[in-house]
Order: structure tokens, then C-alpha cells, then sequence
């Protein structure tokens, strides 16, 4: 078999051509050095700081024996150091593998035995919590700490205490090798480690960068988690263009509104509870966000009123997005510049392929309005999932369609909307119910902050709805108001058969409500009274 050549590497990184994200950091220390790229709570680094650091990140992971193709797992939350890591193990040559901070010691050591890792590179807390059970791991030949106090783990400060070397430069890649594994969350069973290749993540990060329409003068302010591809996106689609990325350790509504005012922010990036938390918010109605040009929100279908109140109350669009692991990031969106259909998710990003297709027959693309799955085509879909063909052949069809698990309708001007889940449909009497349409009427109501719906069995209807509500400050428990409520907007067989009461909802580290354990939710209810 004849080996694929590989480019030469440019000699000047602000015009080699960009393969990876591994050489998007030298061309951005060429062109904007002194450019603030990357605000935390700890630490804020220019573009030039950022290749320097990860820089050395790639030469230490060298000199510990970590070869091209390699797979270098990050395991944390948002940090400085979770950027540098990132960029350091592409810089060398190796597949990132980013850790859901949410996963269990045991969902820790399959991912990464799965995988094959050589390294992880992780926050101290995360492995004070999995150390133990990192031994079972056969292919692990290095840990490095994040945080220095870490027992056994080498402290990540050591491999940024290289003397610079102005010799060095990425290892060369070709667009369609493989750049990173990214876990899917699996919601049934082990999760799949989805392939994506150098090319989807640049594209991705490309196409959104030209719909959102972004410039080396925005401020995004995110809490988005960066092992998240919607994270990841918002984080390197905004470095593509030079502009600087406000990066929160972890969500909270008080402290993204203060950075929005601080570092006049002219893009908030988010999910659909993070808008209802900074609505609900005591200090919104004295916060500044004039400085704000548009916001993006995706991960989870939101209702119109939250869009509408967000919009009035920031004076800017509030973008929708739709996408998944297997792409890489989004897949849909608006150009910032075109009508913004409240509701849709867009139109599909330059040069990809969407239809909505028969769920029963993916050949037969569905009419206008009518409801089917969402089918992508283009160089942003996965390669695969690694090692499990099986799996690979079930999602992606011969002639390159990835079935999105997603049921969609299209309307006359090609905008698209979600309408839920596949595996999320509740069958009612043989009638489908889709959780999210109740969720979208339910949070209409002025008592209800966040709300979501799940399946349970029944004896004759097969399965029924339930809402889990969490109540709005000042507002107590009346359940037929919120049915009545219901029974305004949905037909009789869609409204809920209980509404069960909660403090909190069970959601992923991106934010996403998973519908799954809502069940668990109302136990840990009832056990606390």
C-alpha cells in the first residue's frame, strides 16, 4: 500500500495552509502576537502565549514517548490549561481525546481503555476522583496533573518548563487523518467514540465562524464545556478569526453577565436552561449588555418566549444552532445576516447536505412539514465510530448519510425544526407525542423556570407523559393551572398525565436535560420530603 504523501510545511505559518487545528495557533502568533486570545479565572494568555505554551505541551508529550497517532485524553473543566493541552497534543502529532468531566471512574477507564490512551492529562480533582481505578488501564503510560499536589502523577508544570525552541513546528497532517475521538454520552449501553477527522474541525469551526459572522474584534463570553464539540467550536471558531474567547470554569448567571460587562462581550454562547437561569437572575435588570451584537444557543430545542425575552432584554438576535459529536460541532444555523426564524434551526452550513427523510425508508425524503429524520451528507460527518464497525455501518449508510437520530420537519423557505428525539418519542394510544412540544408550551407559563418531559408505562395507553417542573422564584405548586395551560395549546392526548415537582433536573456537563433519569429526579425528591 502506497503511503499518502505528505505537504511539505510552509515555511511561514501565516500563509501554510491549515490542515488541523494543531497550526491554527502559530498562524495566529504570526498575525495577531499580542492579541489577548484566551481570558480565565486564573490566567489570560495572548495568541503568542497560547502556541508558546502548547508548544511545549507537544515537545514534553514527545519526549515522554508519545509518538504520532497516539491518543492523548484531557479530562477537566474549562481552564487555560485545558486549551494548551488541547493544541499541544495536535501540535504532536496525537488524537485528542476530550473527557466528559461528568463521566465515573468506571465509564473513565472504558473510554479510555476503548480508546487506547497513552496519556491523560487532567485536573487534579478529577483524578483524585478516578485515580484509583486508572491502574486497569493497560495502554496508560502517562498522567499528568494539572493541579501539582496530585500523588503518582507528573505535575503538567513540568511541561511547560521547556526552554522555547525556534526550530520546532506541528507535526505535518492531512486533512482526512484522523485528529480526535470524542465519546458520545450513551444513552444506552457504553458510549461510542465518534471520528472526527482534521478536516471536519477545521470546517466546522470555519463554517460556523462565516455564519455567525465572526471578527478579530469579538468578545465571546462561554461556559460551554471545551471537551463539549459545541464548546469546542465557540472556543476555536472564535481563534480562527483572532478574536478572544472569555472562558468560564463553570456556568453561573451572576458571573456571565459580569464578564459580559466587563470585557464588553459581543457574543454569549450557551444552552437553553443557561438563558432561562440569566432571565430569572435578580442582577439582569441592572446588568450592562450593550456591548452584545448576537448570541448563539443550541444542545436542546427553547422555547420561543425565552428567545423573545432574551432578545428584548439584550437588544441582539438570539442565534439557534443544531448539531452533534458525529459532526464535529454544528450542522445547522442562521446566517447572523439572514431572517432569524424563531424556532428553526436554520439551514445547513456551506457545502453540507441535509434532508428529512421517511424514518422507515431513508431513501424517501419527507413533504414539506411533514416530520422525519434528519440525514446530514459533507466532510464534516464522522469517520466512524472506533472500534465498533458495527455501530459505524448501522449510522452512517453506504452512500455517506449520517442518520442524526433527530425528527425534523422542512418548511417552504428550507429552514428546518426540530421536533425531538427519536429514541425520546412517547407513544400514546398509537399516537406520538414529542416531549419537546409540551416542554415548549409548559415553559409559556410565568410559574415554570425550567420543565422537562419523560415517558412512563401505562397499562392502557402503553406510554404517557410526564413534566418535571422546576417552579419560577415567588410561584408555588398549582397543577392544574399548568394543565389547563396545556390543554390551551396541545391536543388531549399530548397533555401530561402528572406534573411532578423538583429542585433540580438531570442534565450533561453541556447542559442537555437528560430525559432518561427523570425518574431520579423525582426520587431524590421524595427521599428529601
Amino acid at each position: 500500500m502506497l503511503e499518502t504523501p505528505v505537504r511539505p510545511h510552509a515555511a511561514n505559518p501565516a500563509t501554510a495552509p491549515l490542515d488541523g487545528l494543531g497550526q491554527l495557533l502559530p498562524r495566529l502568533a504570526a498575525l495577531r502576537p499580542d492579541h489577548v486570545a484566551l481570558i480565565t479565572d486564573t490566567r489570560s494568555l495572548t495568541f503568542a502565549e497560547l502556541d508558546r505554551e502548547s508548544s511545549r505541551v507537544a515537545r514534553s508529550l514527545r519526549d515522554r514517548g508519545v509518538d504520532p497517532g497516539d491518543r492523548v485524553s484531557i479530562f477537566s473543566q474549562n481552564r487555560w490549561e485545558w486549551i494548551v493541552a488541547y493544541h499541544g497534543a495536535l501540535k504532536a502529532g496525537a488524537v485528542v481525546n476530550p473527557l466528559n468531566v461528568m463521566l465515573t471512574a468506571e465509564e473513565v477507564v472504558f473510554v479510555l481503555s476503548d480508546a487506547g490512551s497513552s496519556a491523560l492529562l487532567a485536573s487534579g480533582e478529577r483524578l483524585d476522583a478516578v485515580g484509583a481505578a486508572l491502574a486497569e488501564v493497560a495502554s496508560l503510560r502517562l498522567v499528568a496533573s494539572f493541579d501539582d499536589t496530585v500523588h503518582a502523577a507528573e505535575p503538567f508544570g513540568d511541561f511547560l518548563s521547556l526552554d522555547d525552541d525556534p526550530e520546532f513546528c506541528p507535526h505535518p497532517v492531512e486533512p482526512e487523518e484522523l485528529a480526535c475521538i470524542a465519546y458520545t454520552s450513551g444513552t444506552t449501553g457504553h458510549p461510542k467514540g465518534a471520528m472526527q477527522s482534521h478536516r471536519s474541525l477545521v470546517l466546522n469551526c470555519a463554517y460556523t465562524a462565516t455564519m455567525h459572522a465572526r471578527n478579530s474584534d469579538d468578545v465571546v463570553v462561554t461556559a460551554l464545556p471545551a471537551p463539549h464539540v459545541y464548546g469546542n467550536v465557540a472556543i476555536n471558531g472564535t481563534f480562527l478569526v483572532g478574536g478572544t474567547v472569555v472562558l468560564m470554569t463553570r456556568f453561573d448567571p451572576a458571573g456571565a453577565l459580569e464578564r459580559i460587562s466587563r470585557y464588553r462581550a459581543t457574543l454569549f454562547e450557551g444552552v437553553p436552561a443557561m438563558y432561562a437561569l440569566l432571565l430569572a437572575d435578580p442582577g439582569l435588570d441592572g446588568a450592562n449588555l450593550e456591548s452584545l451584537t448576537r448570541s448563539t444557543v443550541g444542545g436542546q430545542t427553547i422555547a420561543e418566549s425565552v428567545i423573545d425575552a432574551w432578545e428584548q432584554r439584550s437588544g441582539a438576535p438570539l442565534i439557534e444552532l443544531w448539531g452533534m459529536t458525529e459532526l464535529s460541532g454544528l450542522g445547522t444555523t442562521h446566517a447572523v445576516h439572514a431572517p432569524n426564524v424563531h424556532g428553526s434551526i436554520g439551514v445547513a452550513l456551506p457545502g453540507i447536505e441535509i434532508k428529512v427523510a421517511d424514518p422507515e425508508d431513508a431513501r424517501r425524503e419527507c413533504a414539506t412539514g411533514e416530520p422525519g429524520e434528519l440525514l446530514v451528507r459533507g466532510p464534516i460527518v464522522t469517520m466512524g465510530y472506533y472500534n465498533n464497525p458495527t455501530a459505524s455501518s448501522e449510522t452512517i449508510e453506504p452512500d455517506g448519510w449520517l442518520h442524526t437520530g433527530d425528527i425534523a420537519t422542512r418548511d417552504g423557505s428550507g429552514h428546518l425544526f426540530v421536533v425531538d428525539r427519536l429514541k425520546d418519542l412517547i407513544v400514546t394510544a398509537g399516537y406520538n407525542v414529542y416531549p419537546a412540544e409540551i416542554e415548549r408550551v409548559l415553559i409559556g407559563h410565568p410559574a415554570v423556570s425550567l420543565v422537562a418531559v419523560g415517558r412512563e408505562q401505562d397499562e392502557i395507553k402503553g406510554e404517557v407523559a410526564h413534566a418535571y417542573v422546576i417552579l419560577a422564584d415567588g410561584h408555588v405548586q398549582d397543577t392544574e393551572a399548568l394543565l389547563s395551560h396545556c390543554r390551551r395549546y396541545l391536543s388531549a392526548y399530548k397533555v401530561p398525565r402528572a406534573i411532578h415537582y423538583v429542585e433540580a433536573l438531570p442534565t450533561t456537563s453541556s447542559g442537555k436535560l437528560m430525559r432518561r433519569k427523570l425518574r431520579d429526579a423525582r426520587a431524590e425528591r421524595r427521599a428529601g420530603g
